[in-house]
């Protein structure tokens, strides 16, 4: 329970800043503000700045600093959430239970939704450099995060999953797949934090390996979860990934042996923890949640 009410917390510390990002004031672009919103303000588990939030806690840091850059990393998750259900891409009809972007909004506004959270996304961490001071760490850790959504990032990722639809990709394909279109954005929000927190390189190195392989066993979790999911719980279709003939770790390697991976991937980012004692319990936790979620 203690776990969960820090879960909670954390979840409504973001919601309440990423609230007052997007005002809709009665202006003619006023559909775009209201697109921007209905994906940023979803729901959804929160998991990339509640990550910075928890690493900021666990370091001793100031949330203030932190968060505004674990925001921005939740509109770039957004932002590509919205691309990603587009009939270009995944075309999915439905996303945390509601009908996508586009099927409420169109297509032409959608993408726009979506380019316009990830140019707030920057605009909210550079106003910050600008005005708060501390710019070489704040400007280190904006270059993390531009990086993860980048081209050596998650649209990498994003286009190697394009292209391996109908094939069968070996786990080489599939991992660096994963690692740069799940992973990067899962990992760009802790070594962000670390570096705001003025972490040393060891720390932000265990972190890093901490990072590496939640990311990995949240995308493996997604995989299994597409095969034995269920539809109301995930607020989509399962089946999808068959459906558009992906490869998965399912795909590559069967449903029993991706457990087997998952367990151990898992126990590999608890394991990175070690020298972070009992301050590093918080994430513990969260590993072992997100290891046993049915969403």
């Amino acid at each position: 329970m203690e776990f969960k009410q820090q879960l909670e917390k954390y979840a409504d510390i973001v919601n309440e800043y990423l609230d007052r990002c997007i005002v809709q004031n009665e202006l003619p672009e006023k559909s775009l503000y209201s697109a921007m919103r209905y994906s940023l303000m979803a729901g959804g588990k929160r998991l990339r700045p509640v990550l910075s939030l928890a690493v900021c806690d666990m370091l001793g840091g100031s949330v203030e600093q932190v968060l505004p850059f674990a925001c921005a990393v939740e509109m770039i998750h957004t932002y590509s959430l919205i691309h990603d259900d587009l009939p270009a891409m995944d075309n999915d009809d439905f996303r945390r239970g509601r009908p996508t972007n586009h099927k409420v909004y169109g297509e032409a506004l959608a993408i726009l939704a979506g380019d316009g959270l990830l140019n707030l996304a920057f605009e909210i961490m550079l106003e910050n450099i600008i005005k708060n001071g501390d710019m070489e760490r704040k400007s280190k850790a904006a270059a993390v995060i531009a990086k993860a959504a980048g081209m050596n990032g998650m649209i990498a990722g994003q286009v190697i999953d394009l292209e391996s639809e109908g094939k069968q990709v070996d786990n080489e394909i599939l991992n660096r797949m994963h690692r740069l279109k799940t992973g990067a954005l899962i990992k760009a929000p802790v070594v962000s934090a670390a570096i705001l927190c003025g972490a040393d390189a060891d720390d932000i190195q265990k972190l890093d390996e901490f990072a590496e392989n939640l990311g990995l066993a949240f995308q493996i979790k997604d995989d299994i979860l597409d095969v034995e999911g269920s539809s109301e719980k995930l607020g989509k279709k399962v089946g999808s990934d068959a459906d558009n003939n992906k490869s998965t770790y399912v795909t590559v390697y069967g449903l029993e042996k991706s457990k087997e991976i998952l367990s151990d991937v898992t126990k590999k980012a608890v394991d990175a923890l070690e020298k972070f004692g009992e301050k590093a319990d918080f994430l513990r936790s969260l590993a072992k949640y997100l290891l046993e979620r049915e969403n």
